[in-house]
């Protein structure tokens, strides 16, 4: 009896594994140059993402789902930062040139407070620097008011914001495929290998000058200095 026992959970096992292979698969987007392992072809939306300075970024979420599991990657380019900042119309307070860097040096962090630490009734398990393929992020982990977990990975590469987030049913596994696989490409598809930690590098500023403007600045702060204080201590 427990040798068909056996035999019945081999078959159960071998059936098992090609259909799992076939829902998930090695997912590749060259526009936004990640890829992910995946349950199939992700439903796409279009986005613009609210920045810490009140500038509007363009951005894609893509979807999976598979039962009571939801995947999301969210790509936020802010690789046009300077010209998006300048076309708004900010207050006084807010001119300075150096805050379209800010937007961009303080995205991780921003986006990890906003889209899941001030989230209503969410428990914030694990909090802490990471990095995966060596670009350098944070995690999080969340228990939600209905008892499911979230997962996160927020990295910042080549000034794009890449927010990796799975949410499982309570008492389910870590998503650990979805966590662990994440990579960035080239523009020829091919994964990026780095040979030591990665940290974003800013764009070059189009209007001159530190931050952007140089001389053009002025004020108490001095010609193109940094602001004084954070959004926090407005």
């Amino acid at each position: 009896m427990r040798a068909a026992q056996v035999v019945v959970a081999a078959c159960v096992l071998c059936v098992a594994r090609p259909v799992f292979a076939q829902e998930w698969t090695e997912y590749k987007n060259l526009e936004d140059r990640f890829g992910v392992s995946a349950p199939g072809e992700p439903k796409t939306e279009k986005i613009k993402w609210k920045s810490e300075y009140d500038s509007m970024f363009p951005g894609t979420v893509y979807r999976w789902e598979q039962g009571s599991s939801r995947y999301s990657v969210t790509v936020i380019d802010y690789s046009d930062s300077e010209a998006i900042y300048r076309a708004n119309h900010h207050s006084d307070d807010f001119q300075q040139a150096a805050y379209w860097q800010i937007d961009i040096l303080g995205s991780i962090q921003y986006a990890a407070t906003t889209q899941y630490r001030q989230k209503p009734g969410v428990k914030v398990t694990f909090d802490a620097f990471h990095y995966i393929n060596l670009v350098t992020g944070h995690e999080l982990q969340l228990t939600n008011p209905d008892q499911s977990r979230t997962y996160v990975g927020i990295y910042l590469h080549e000034n794009r914001l890449y927010v990796f987030d799975a949410t499982v049913a309570k008492g389910m596994p870590p998503p650990l495929i979805f966590q662990q696989s994440p990579e960035f490409l080239d523009a020829d598809g091919k994964s990026i290998r780095y040979r030591t930690y990665y940290f974003n590098k800013l764009p070059e500023p189009k209007a001159g000058g530190r931050g952007g403007r140089g001389g053009q600045e002025g004020g108490a702060r001095g010609a193109g200095a940094p602001p004084a204080a954070g959004r926090a201590q407005q």
